[in-house]
């Protein structure tokens, strides 16, 4: 769902970028009370992994594809503060070295694919996860903040197009458009998302921030009796002892994904792409500015092969995004 340029006019691209701009000031004060020994180290790692996921599209209709964003998954594991900033990181990255949305645009791009994705899926995660205490009930909640967070960025680029978009639409047409082929894209966005909370909540559940408090204590039965005894969770082991592991073993799951698995990542185009194909508004695109970079179009424009663009991207985006976490933790550890 990345805007390209030439999709929205000044008013509001420069609106959105305000908006984007007010929202990360916010989120770098917020994510000082998430970034501690675990969720710190997590946090360059959560943003290469969505990078990497991002890159494997996947056929939801027709000659369409669609492929993750994101945003719930990092509130979940990292938090929603410290999930939007990871968001950022991930679409600055994507703008400046692989042309993919616009310099223009990547207020817009912040705004729905990173805050609109992060606060829908953070509030139907906590909404759903509090009605239940296992780890299948977190997973399930997983699923469903992902899902509805999808269409629900759709729908919010739609009333923004309606609006500024320079072209005109009929913007109902549009929004139907958008909605639905965005709600098919979710449920892979909510596949993907529960798979991998389910993953890492099932060997290392204190890495998973929206879990947190969520766990069930274990209930043994007496064996004469038949009567429950309750036995406090196990304390989790200190995490700077245990995180390298964890860290090293999805830094290098991730590499796989970037390096190998993109090369079978879907070649149709993405949901917005084919809406706006359809609806008549694809040639109001305009050129990159990064266009020509050798890393554009993931290492198409260069000659590069896209695993290689692949790894250097997952590279920057875990450089960047691990700089940010660590300088807003240890400002946030100054004021204490």
């Amino acid at each position: 769902m990345h805007v390209p340029d030439g999709f929205f006019n000044a008013a509001v691209s420069v609106s959105a970028g305000a908006v984007a701009a007010a929202g990360l000031a916010v989120c770098l004060r917020g994510a000082r009370r998430e970034l501690d020994d675990r969720t710190a180290p997590m946090a360059g790692l959560v943003a290469a992994f969505i990078f990497a996921v991002q890159m494997l599209n996947f056929p939801v209709a027709a000659g369409t594809s669609g492929h993750l964003l994101g945003g719930a998954l990092a509130a979940i594991l990292v938090g929603p503060y410290t999930g939007v900033l990871c968001m950022a990181v991930v679409l600055l990255v994507q703008c400046v070295f692989f042309a993919d949305g616009g310099l223009t645009a990547l207020g817009i791009n912040i705004s729905i694919m990173g805050i609109v994705t992060v606060v829908v899926g953070w509030g139907v995660f906590r909404l759903v996860a509090r009605l239940t205490k296992s780890r299948g009930g977190v997973t399930a909640a997983a699923f469903l903040a992902a899902l509805i967070s999808v269409p629900s960025a759709a729908l919010v680029f739609s009333a923004l197009f309606w609006v500024g978009g320079t072209a005109p639409i009929e913007v109902g047409a549009v929004a139907a458009a958008m909605g639905g082929v965005h709600v098919l894209i979710g449920i892979g966005e909510g596949a993907i998302t529960a798979l991998t909370v389910g993953a890492v909540l099932a060997v290392r559940p204190d890495l998973v921030y929206g879990a947190r408090g969520l766990t069930q204590p274990l209930v043994l039965r007496g064996a004469s009796a038949g009567e429950p005894i309750t036995v406090a969770a196990e304390e989790p082991a200190p995490a700077r002892a245990t995180v390298k592991p964890f860290l090293l073993v999805g830094l290098g799951l991730t590499l796989l994904l970037a390096g190998i698995v993109s090369f079978f990542a879907s070649s149709s185009p993405d949901g917005l792409e084919a809406v706006a194909e359809n609806k008549g508004f694809l040639d109001q695109a305009t050129h990159h500015v990064f266009g020509s970079w050798a890393l554009a179009d993931y290492g198409d424009v260069g000659g590069i092969p896209v695993g290689v663009a692949g790894i250097i991207g997952v590279g920057l985006v875990l450089l960047i995004a691990g700089g940010v976490a660590y300088a807003a933790r240890a400002r946030g550890k100054v004021r204490v």
